[in-house]
């Protein structure tokens, strides 16, 4: 797939040039020359013989981009001063910073904020730990916690080099939820070592967000602190990514007129998205999967199952197939990728019934060429920016954390996804709804504002059940103790 120039690297190039009318011109045709994008060009000064501007440039990579400025500084009269990388400089001293919700203008200010003041507070929390939810920022704050292990698609990268992905989140959830969201890098890759770290930073949370933490490891790490933790614990690559695959698939079954519960669907990736995306596309009706790794199908037969994929051997592939992706793909309605490039082509996607759906999520370069799918498919989604419907994780997980945090809730369960993600996929207006608009935009007016509310009622909803299921229980525990003659 050829890669379009992007903002990703863009770059600022300070140049001096001749004042004379023709210059300008020179400067746009040596960029488009070399396939770059010019998208703002700005005179930082002028004088009678010289000007001095600034060129901002969209390209491919870095390789592209000096490319650009080589072809600037070829142009005869023109002096290349300063090159800016946009991105490097939005990330210098960090995204993210602390404020002070309170003034702390005179005496008495600081009296309340900080001692003596504060002692009363934290004596009222003591003696009533729930308050802590009502007077500190846990009611509104979430860790989003990482070993560096699988960043983006950079690989074990360490804690470290993970820290601007931590910040660009915590921006994420400032920017869409007003939740207030601190990065924790954790030096260690340790599974006992991160659950116990996390366990005794947890007083201070609201909720959890595991990223970019590798499979298997991140199973055990979740599964651990949802029983340890009164919070919320939420891996984003996992659940993110299945809730929008999930909301993205509903409306996809809109636009060809299919049922989620009589589609065939081959997955091809059985990782800690793949297997996420499984399960809550399992608890909302799909019956007949076949599941896909670098090995092929997944079914009971082979002998390299670990406990994940033993899981989805049980759950899934009821006829047994043992066979490639290419031939799981045969006669499916709907393939859902996690895995990586090119694994399909269009002859592939071909052999799928009619109106078929394809999800191919592996970045940047998806399991099938989006312009070849679009040759055999009806609705094809991507994990990129460049084509229509892409999956993409910040559509939801700020609305998901907004709503468990205003429902006080405990943890996050299946029926609170779903409701996510119908939620997610609601936004989608009947009169909108097509082959090229299954997801709505990150930016669209109160996206998360809608999932928080049907995260918040669904939450609210299981505190109601378990309390009606302890309030029965207690019935029944005194029941017991009158017929015993206890009272």
């Amino acid at each position: 797939m050829a890669t379009l120039p992007s903002v990703s690297y863009s770059i600022t190039v300070r140049l001096e040039l001749d004042g004379h009318g023709s210059a300008v011109g020179s400067l746009t045709n040596a960029v488009e020359h070399v396939g770059g994008v010019i998208t703002a060009l700005d005179v930082a000064s002028a004088g009678h013989e010289r000007i001095r501007i600034d060129v901002t440039c969209a390209a491919r990579d870095t390789d592209h981009a000096q490319a650009i400025v080589d072809a600037l500084g070829a142009i005869e009269g023109v002096t290349v001063h300063k090159v800016s990388d946009r991105t490097f400089l939005m990330h210098l001293g960090g995204k993210i910073e602390m404020k002070s919700k309170v003034p702390l203008r005179n005496r008495d200010e600081l009296s309340m904020a900080y001692t003596p003041g504060v002692a009363r507070v934290s004596q009222a929390i003591a003696a009533n730990p729930d308050d802590a939810r009502r007077l500190t920022i846990k009611r509104n704050s979430v860790a989003v916690v990482t070993d560096g292990s699988a960043v983006l698609g950079l690989g074990n990268i360490g804690p470290q080099a993970a820290m601007p992905v931590m910040e660009g989140k915590a921006a994420l959830f400032k920017r869409f939820a007003d939740i207030d969201a601190w990065p924790i890098a954790l030096d260690t890759q340790d599974v006992d070592e991160i659950v116990r770290t996390v366990q005794i930073l947890a007083p201070g949370f609201g909720g959890i967000n595991l990223e970019d933490i590798s499979a298997p490891r991140c199973f055990e790490v979740e599964a651990r602190l949802r029983d340890l933790l009164d919070i919320p614990v939420f891996h984003d690559d996992q659940h993110g990514t299945a809730i929008v695959v999930l909301a993205a698939l509903r409306n996809a079954l809109r636009v060809v007129g299919k049922n989620l519960s009589e589609v065939r669907i081959a997955m091809s990736g059985a990782g800690a998205a793949g297997t996420a995306i499984l399960k809550l596309l399992m608890h909302a009706g799909a019956k007949d999967v076949i599941v896909c790794d670098i090995h092929g199908a997944v079914h009971s037969g082979r002998d390299d199952l670990d406990p994940n994929l033993a899981w989805i051997a049980e759950n899934t592939n009821p006829e047994g197939y043992s066979g490639d992706l290419r031939g799981a793909v045969n006669g499916a309605d709907v393939f859902i990728g996690v895995s990586a490039p090119n694994v399909l082509t269009g002859d592939d996607i071909a052999e799928m019934n009619d109106d078929s759906i394809i999800f191919a999520l592996a970045n940047p370069d998806p399991e099938v060429d989006p312009e070849v799918a679009h040759l055999h498919a009806a609705v094809v989604a991507t994990g990129r920016s460049d084509y229509p419907n892409q999956i993409n994780n910040v559509l939801v997980f700020p609305g998901v954390f907004r709503g468990l945090l205003d429902a006080q809730s405990d943890h996050v369960d299946s029926d609170m996804m779903v409701a996510a993600a119908k939620a997610l996929a609601d936004v989608v207006t009947d009169d909108e709804l097509g082959p090229h608009y299954i997801i709505p935009s990150v930016f669209q007016p109160d996206l998360s504002g809608h999932v928080a509310a049907a995260v918040r009622e669904a939450a609210l909803r299981e505190q109601e059940r378990r309390n009606e299921r302890r309030g029965r229980a207690d019935a029944a525990a005194r029941a017991d103790r009158g017929d015993a003659g206890i009272r």
